[in-house]
């Protein structure tokens, strides 16, 4: 079983793991420009255990890899294309990669296909949905016609999304995302009712009554977005299975791993 999930379903009651498992959040992004195909690549030369990238569905039902609603902020302010009202042809003349550097200039908004295409044996992509079930579909498409299916895990902040996400790819592992602690036992007891192995909770709402919560309904705890050691540190002795990090690397380096 791949390196992942090996650690993803094994159960609270097998004791702290001798080793964490890093996520790279939408790629090296510290180094390289996050959701490209250039940032995917230095992840995995970085050796992260798995690379983390937001996907969004484009006007003509493309799915492209992209964190915000719109190209603003990636493309410098050279563009401000709403993803889900553009074609996939306009998103690909958008240039995402010199605000991070000229060696990234040219660097474009990727299909999640070439991101995929990326993903070496035995490591696994991370798939953050941050539209709707609409995408759900499409994606399963692409990704089937990849042979990568096994390597797919999914994450989203929507709840109705995440169910459906796990209907459609019901042998896939898939984590419901949370900022916030209210209600998050009721939706806990939910997502283990629902079948979902855990949930992603942003790293400043994990403490000792929170993994407790997730023992008592056998849920597997991920995290983001950490950089900082001390707290990984920290959130690997409550029992944390996987850090979502911008510095793969370097944060295993810096644990002394």
């Amino acid at each position: 079983m791949r390196i992942l999930m090996t650690f993803l379903c094994l159960s609270f009651s097998a004791g702290l793991f001798a080793q964490q498992t890093f996520i790279a959040h939408r790629g090296a992004s510290y180094l390289a420009p996050e959701n490209t195909v250039a940032s995917a690549n230095l992840a995995w030369e970085l050796n992260a255990d798995a690379v983390e990238i937001d996907v969004y569905l484009t006007k003509d039902n493309r799915v492209m890899v992209m964190h915000d609603k719109s190209t603003k902020r990636t493309s410098g302010g050279k563009t401000d294309f709403v993803m889900k009202d553009t074609p996939s042809s306009v998103l690909r003349g958008t240039e995402v990669g010199s605000w991070k550097g000229e060696k990234y200039a040219g660097e474009k908004i990727p299909f999640i296909s070439e991101v995929i295409e990326t993903v070496p044996k035995g490591k696994d992509l991370v798939v953050e949905i941050k539209c709707g079930s609409e995408v759900l579909p499409f994606l399963k498409k692409e990704i089937e016609k990849s042979g990568k299916l096994e390597q797919m895990i999914f994450i989203c902040f929507g709840w109705e999304t995440i169910l459906d996400t796990k209907k459609e790819f019901p042998n896939n592992a898939c984590y419901w995302l949370s900022s916030t602690k209210q209600g998050l036992r009721e939706k806990m007891k939910d997502a283990a009712h629902a079948g979902l192995e855990g949930v992603n909770l942003s790293y400043r709402i994990i403490d000792e009554e929170v993994m407790q919560m997730a023992k008592e309904f056998n849920l597997e705890v991920l995290t983001w977005t950490v950089d900082d050691p001390e707290v990984a540190k920290r959130l690997t002795s409550l029992g944390v299975t996987a850090i979502t990090t911008n510095r793969p690397q370097w944060l295993k380096k810096e644990m002394g791993m």
